[in-house]
């Protein structure tokens, strides 16, 4: 195996499949490793890790083609330090590997393909198609809910429900749900779970301001994206997903609208006391036209008050809630929308963040108990 390419093309893509690369010691030595596959004219590189597997494939100047899999952290270290804007690597019998840019030379050891496992394909999947900007929002708005509790894996992962042309992204972690629509052109009723680590290597590859199509063709126990020229492919994840519509409160007793900058500027400030020592909560007290956001703990207390449209309070009426200032914080950075209305029905219900205008997302935050 012999080829000439450039530096930059061939770093961008070793450092994008390599994400892929197990990260600890494997069972199999070759998934440690970039998969290198040379035919007439192009280079095909891939990173898998048994769950997930990114690949592409980059145009290279071939003098004989061949296979071999690289380690992955010192080829990315070595083709990122190397001098000159081409590189040249051969791989001979006894798979030692040679690599030349411009004054520098290194021979390394490579591991041969026959070793590296076959990468799930989905051939028979449903299909569909989506902006990548769009994508790249739904994911954003949703994956910052997605649980770290091993306890219900399938909440490590993120909901893909199909129906009647909507696609809803949704994310819960038993304190929080987020859930973000878009119409899309396919009618088929579909649900599948699509891992939070997979979406996290989905996000960097997606441009969130490309509106070029991105494909996503869906099987019995795999997902495939294609995105960009890469391929990215995952285990869907199994289990019995919460039953999300039923979490979403169907009645509303006030309605509070107010600016989304000002408010997590607020809680930004009072969350200043708040430490992993010290993990009070964040207090908002609704009245007529005002949210106060206040915190006590042993370091000291703090007390913002913002403007607001509060709807559904009497005057002698006010609402004290309770929150985890991060969760509270979380949901608000994600709204992605200068106004936003929040729907309460008391201080012990899930409070519902929406947009001012339309029904593209909805954050739930659950409240925590007040010591009085």
């Amino acid at each position: 195996m012999k080829i000439l390419c450039d530096k930059q093309t061939l770093l961008t893509a070793v450092t994008n499949v390599s994400r892929a690369v197990s990260g600890n010691k494997s069972i199999l030595p070759a998934l440690e490793g970039i998969l290198m596959r040379v035919n007439r004219s192009s280079l095909f590189l891939a990173g898998y890790n048994s769950e997930m597997a990114i690949t592409t494939t980059i145009e290279v100047g071939v003098t004989e083609p061949g296979e071999i899999v690289l380690p992955s952290k010192l080829f990315t270290d070595i083709v990122r330090k190397l001098p000159g804007d081409e590189v040249e690597l051969s791989v001979d019998d006894r798979l030692a590997v040679n690599i030349k840019s411009g004054c520098s030379n290194f021979n390394i050891m490579g591991i041969s393909s026959s070793e590296y496992p076959d990468i799930p394909t989905v051939n028979d999947g449903v299909g569909v198609m989506l902006p990548q900007d769009t994508l790249h929002s739904m994911i954003r708005q949703t994956i910052f809910a997605v649980s770290s509790n091993d306890e219900r894996p399938v909440h490590k992962g993120v909901l893909f429900d199909m129906e009647d042309g909507t696609l809803r992204l949704v994310a819960v972690d038993g304190s929080r749900l987020a859930l973000r629509s878009e119409n899309i052109q396919n009618t088929d009723r579909m649900q599948f779970v699509v891992p939070g680590r997979t979406l996290q290597e989905v996000m960097r590859l997606l441009s969130p301001e490309d509106a070029s199509m991105v494909s996503l063709a869906v099987g019995r126990r795999h997902v495939i994206m294609e995105i960009n020229g890469y391929a990215v492919v995952s285990k869907l994840l199994e289990g019995e997903f919460l039953p999300y519509q039923k979490a979403i409160p169907k009645t509303v007793r006030i309605n509070v609208s107010t600016n989304t900058r000002e408010f997590i500027d607020a809680v930004d400030r009072a969350s200043l006391i708040i430490n992993d020592r010290m993990k009070s909560p964040i207090i908002t007290k609704l009245e007529q036209n005002t949210v106060t956001v206040k915190c006590t703990t042993p370091m000291g207390n703090a007390s913002d008050v913002i403007l607001a449209s509060v709807l559904g309070l009497t005057e002698e009426e006010g609402l004290e809630m309770g929150f985890n200032s991060q969760y509270l914080l979380d949901a608000l950075k994600n709204t992605e929308c200068d106004e936003i209305k929040m729907e309460i029905n008391d201080a012990l219900s899930p409070l519902k963040i929406v947009p001012a205008e339309g029904e593209s997302f909805l954050f739930l935050v659950m409240p925590v108990r007040m010591k009085r």
